[in-house]
């Protein structure tokens, strides 16, 4: 069931949604070569708790840390360590914060220092795809009008698109219907409606789509061992368009 939020509900996930904005911006200056993923968790907890919010990662269905940070063939859900980035490596930080009840999800992917052209070109498509997909978040079009606008440019430039996972709701709870896949066919699902708010997140790779899980039971990496990329904004469907809740400004 899909929740339509009101206007003051909205407001809720706006709240939230611009503290997850502002820790990404924190952890943009400082993640660098020879800092470690964990430093980068702990930095974003801090700041969440200062803002009066929590971590909604933190202990959901047991996850142990604040951020998702994946590095370079991760996909999603890697666990925040002592692991040193370096220089070429990318980095995918995923955040969740609730405040008031309510959450904001957001993710940018990161290279750290020199990175290869290959990868780079990686990264500026998967965040162009997000944003072809918001094109499409507004009012009278289908769920499958995003999915399809994200897939179609992925699959221009040879990549492979992430089938596993996939975006979904949020409000009140930090996953809800519907999903919002990242491959489909145009007029294809939901028709979307003002109220709606929507968890968008490309996982594109630079090789193939197909996935594996290692066994700390989180972390997904790429089965080819090629670098994946990850860009994720909690968007509101609106009569005036989609509005963007976790843009970094």
């Amino acid at each position: 069931m899909i929740t339509l939020r009101s206007e003051r509900e909205i407001g809720y996930i706006r709240e939230a949604s611009r503290i997850v904005a502002d820790t990404l911006k924190l952890l943009q200056a400082v993640a660098k070569p020879g800092v470690t993923t964990l430093e980068l968790d702990e930095a974003a907890e801090k700041y969440i708790l200062s803002c009066d919010a929590f971590p909604s990662c933190k202990g959901y269905y047991g996850f142990p840390a604040t951020i998702c940070a994946s590095v370079n063939e991760a996909v999603v859900h890697g666990i925040p360590n002592r692991r040193k980035l370096k220089d070429g490596d990318i980095v995918s930080i995923d955040l969740v914060a609730n405040k008031h009840g309510y959450h904001g999800d957001s993710t940018i992917t990161l290279p750290i220092g020199h990175v290869q052209a290959a990868t780079l070109q990686l990264l500026t498509i998967t965040e162009e795809c997000l944003f072809k997909g918001i094109e499409q978040a507004k009012v009278g079009n289908h769920l499958g009008d995003i999915s399809h606008a994200i897939q179609v440019h992925a699959e221009s430039h040879g990549y492979g698109v992430v089938r596993d996972y996939v975006g979904h709701g949020i409000g009140s709870e930090m996953h809800e219907e519907p999903e919002v896949p990242n491959y489909g066919m145009p007029g294809h699902g939901p028709l979307l409606e003002p109220g709606m708010v929507l968890a968008i997140e490309p996982m594109i790779n630079l090789g193939t789509e197909k996935v594996r899980t290692l066994e700390n039971g989180w972390t997904v990496i790429t089965r080819d061992k090629k670098p994946s990329a990850h860009f994720e904004h909690t968007v509101a469907i609106t009569e005036q368009g989609p509005e963007i809740l976790t843009l970094r400004t």
